[in-house]
């Protein structure tokens, strides 16, 4: 269709969620209501324990409570909206609320995705070089890769906004999904978008699949030096590289499924979602600090702290 003989364009998107029984979209708010207090819990928690315990002020936990930011500020882009659809038969997205959420959610997901490349590097760094260690991940390094992250998020999302924009969009305006995402809104242009799908498989999911290639080999290659040369803790170590692949490859094959091939609707896309959207921000803290010992003794400080200063007042 020619964009310019389009006529009504569209100002808004219908979400149609989770078209389940009543009954099940309750049962299913609370169960995504307690995850979304868990995730922010956990995560406020990680932050504020960095932050305020010297004993933390290391190259893994600066990586760490940016993870936990990230954690939070991604759960909170969708599962207020995925909270909100639970609650109503259909829910409507004005056409510039909808690109701005399809914004942030690739802003902050794309810079969660580096991130998680940069602690494999951290990681490999400590466990090969660890009388370097300190020398290479100085505050200075530490600072830009971090703003790094950041930054290639927000190339990355700006990109696909900035393919996704010029489109016409003339209807329908129905998007059968819980938030706004990329697959879904193209789908609905008014002309042939198969040019703009394999620059956004591209830009999104090819990333993905590098990205993730390159974390399972830095984990391999850590794993096989724990297994060759660490002989105190091995056991620890072991299990918790092992966990870490299982977070990662939660966080990139739901990812990977629906960015990685034609923007083609099927039923596992929300389930999928879900998983990366919701679960993840949840599960990461488990599985990259709370288990850690150091942070579990620094958090019973913290709150030995703040019971004593509540006592005093």
């Amino acid at each position: 269709m020619d964009p310019q003989n389009v006529t009504n364009p569209v100002t808004e998107f219908v979400l149609l969620g989770f078209n389940q029984s009543l009954k099940i979209q309750q049962f299913l708010f609370v169960v995504f209501f307690l995850v979304y207090l868990m995730t922010c819990l956990a995560n406020i928690t990680i932050l504020t324990t960095v932050m305020t315990d010297y004993h933390l002020h290391t190259p893994m936990y600066f990586f760490l409570a940016n993870l936990a930011f990230t954690d939070i500020t991604e759960s909170s882009v969708n599962t207020p909206i995925l909270l909100s659809g639970l609650l109503s038969q259909h829910k409507t997205v004005p056409f510039k609320d909808c690109i701005l959420h399809m914004f942030l959610f690739h802003f902050i997901g794309g810079a969660h995705i580096f991130l998680l490349a940069v602690m494999a590097a951290d990681r490999y760094v400590a466990i090969h070089k660890p009388l370097r260690y300190l020398t290479i991940m100085n505050h200075e390094v530490r600072v830009v890769l971090v703003a790094g992250s950041w930054a290639g998020g927000f190339i990355h999302s700006a990109t696909q906004i900035a393919l996704l924009l010029p489109l016409p969009y003339c209807g329908p305006n129905t998007l059968d999904n819980f938030h706004c995402d990329i697959p879904q809104v193209l789908k609905l242009a008014c002309v042939d978008t198969y040019l703009t799908e394999l620059l956004m498989v591209s830009n999104g999911g090819l990333l993905l699949t590098v990205i993730f290639v390159f974390l399972l080999i830095s984990y391999t290659v850590i794993l096989v030096k724990i297994g060759r040369q660490v002989t105190e803790g091995k056991h620890k170590a072991l299990s918790t590289c092992i966990a870490q692949i299982m977070a990662i490859s939660i966080t990139f094959i739901p990812g990977i499924f629906i960015y990685a091939r034609p923007f083609k609707t099927f039923e596992l896309d929300k389930v999928a979602s879900i998983f990366f959207t919701v679960l993840v921000p949840v599960l990461n803290p488990m599985v990259y600090t709370l288990r850690n010992t150091e942070m579990k003794k620094a958090i019973r400080r913290l709150a030995s702290r703040v019971i004593r200063d509540s006592s005093q007042v």
